[in-house]
């Protein structure tokens, strides 16, 4: 029996952000071959038994090539088992999703896509800055900064990315962000053009710094910025003084310690989340029914005796 492929978008931090269908993929996955920018928290809800295959990539460093990621994934549906395929963000976004569906098809195993909301778009809204607004900007585009800029074959137009005003989304760039922003100013981008960086975007620990693109990345490197770190040039920048909210919760970017039973501790864990906390659970007690009362009924015998009583929260 030929198994199916589900290449599912897990969006871009925030465990929340995954659809409904995506996550119904995880529910019934026998297989997930998983990216670096995966919050753990979506893979509790994969089955017990289901194989977990790290499969992350950064700069520099892999776990696996991508003609080895295609492969796994055309050996596990080949085996008859359901696989999903989760990536970051949005798979077809920069993700290579098309290719792993390619070779997919050159195989002739079914497969579907389950689109992901792409960073491009949650990380700016999570930092206050909408990627359109009206009377500001009616036009975005979302460029790879991995490309250096300054080769002349560069696939991107910057000569034209400088000129045409509404909003700019650049992504994986953080390496070369000095080079992309000289490229601009170069080519006639003001250099006063606002601009902001968002690391981490829709995570617990989110930064945003704010400028513009002759100062921005000085003031990135000196708030200890680094990838991943997405970056948005445009007038819609200013908005965020007005509707940043993420990081305006009252517990955001603080690590709670959760220690109560793990049967107790998830409406804990949502609050606080909730108030922009970053918690971690270690249950330290178990609650359970009580066998033998011996010991109970003896105390309660002597209650006399004691000076204080404690009731806990169990």
């Amino acid at each position: 029996m030929t198994g199916k492929v589900y290449l599912v978008g897990a969006g871009p931090g925030d465990p929340g952000l995954i659809t409904v269908k995506g996550m119904q993929a995880l529910q019934e996955a026998q297989v997930v071959v998983y990216d670096r920018l995966v919050d753990p928290a979506q893979l509790k809800a994969v089955p017990q038994n289901a194989e977990l295959i790290f499969v992350g990539k950064a700069r520099g460093r892999q776990q696996l090539t991508q003609p080895k990621i295609n492969q796994l994934l055309v050996d596990k549906a080949s085996q008859g088992l359901n696989v999903v395929r989760l990536k970051g963000g949005d798979p077809f976004v920069f993700g290579r999703g098309g290719e792993e569906a390619l070779a997919l098809k050159a195989n002739g195993l079914p497969y579907e896509i389950v689109p992901g909301v792409t960073s491009a778009i949650a990380a700016l809204a999570y930092a206050g800055i909408p990627i359109t607004h009206r009377g500001v900007s009616t036009t975005f585009t979302v460029v790879s900064g991995s490309e250096d800029p300054s080769k002349p074959e560069s696939t991107i137009p910057w000569d034209v990315l400088a000129k045409n005003g509404g909003t700019l989304v650049v992504l994986m760039g953080w390496k070369s962000l000095e080079n992309i922003l000289d490229t601009l100013e170069k080519n006639g981008m003001s250099h006063t053009t606002p601009a902001a960086l968002v690391q981490w975007g829709t995570w617990s620990d989110q930064k945003t710094v704010t400028g513009n693109i002759k100062n921005i990345l000085k003031l990135g490197t000196d708030a200890g910025l680094t990838a991943p770190v997405i970056t948005v040039i445009g007038e819609v920048v200013k908005l965020r003084e007005d509707l940043s909210w993420f990081d305006k919760r009252p517990l955001f970017g603080k690590r709670v310690l959760n220690t109560r039973s793990r049967s107790q501790a998830s409406q804990l864990q949502t609050l606080l989340e909730q108030a922009g906390a970053n918690p971690l659970e270690l249950p330290t007690i178990e609650i359970g029914p009580l066998f033998d009362f011996t010991e109970l009924d003896a105390t309660l015998e002597r209650l006399a005796d004691y000076k204080w009583v404690i009731f806990a929260s169990a």
